[in-house]
């Protein structure tokens, strides 16, 4: 698993953003790239980060939780204007994980098999969530359009010989083989 990413996004249309426009928290690369979008397309009327709170009950501790979904988007298409709840994951983490096929359980599959049952268990609150309030509830990754990876191999350009990468590549941070 890559490490995080984290930042302060600066919107250029901040009458768009519903809540405080000079504290909105970016997690990760995805997560960047989809607010300059949503910033900078015209047809998004409002939008939000991590300000709406749906409530799950965890399936780790059976105890209750609080999810704060990525994006609360209004899209104004055709005239029509439609409400959607986003949250932005890398595909790996939209996928459930394979067992081992050595059939080991590892201590890195016991702990994906609890980050994607946590997952689901927010993700169909979510659902329920925006269900009864009328929104849509989507789930996007770097295969979507709009939300490119950054640090993929067209954006690193060609590297001098015998480089290689870090685990986290946006950080600029290379380094020679010994």
């Amino acid at each position: 698993m890559q490490s995080a990413y984290k930042g302060v996004f600066v919107p250029k249309n901040p009458q768009k953003y519903k809540g405080d426009a000079t504290n909105i928290i970016f997690r990760s690369l995805l997560e960047r790239s989809y607010m300059t979008r949503l910033d900078n397309d015209p047809r998004i009327v409002e939008w939000a980060s991590e300000e709406i709170i749906v409530p799950y009950i965890s399936p780790v501790d059976g105890a209750p939780h609080r999810y704060f979904p990525d994006f609360y988007v209004k899209l104004l298409k055709d005239g029509v204007v439609n409400e959607y709840l986003v949250e932005i994951k890398p595909k790996s983490q939209t996928l459930a994980p394979k067992p081992p096929k050595s059939g080991k359980i590892s201590r890195s599959y016991k702990m994906a098999r609890i980050a994607w049952a946590v997952n689901e268990a927010k993700w169909n609150a979510a659902r329920n969530y925006c269900k009864d309030k009328g929104l849509t509830f989507e789930i996007l990754t770097e295969e979507d359009a709009g939300i490119k990876r950054i640090y993929n191999k067209q954006s690193l350009g060609k590297l001098p010989k015998g480089t290689i990468k870090t685990k986290a590549p946006w950080k600029s941070t290379w380094s020679k083989r010994k």
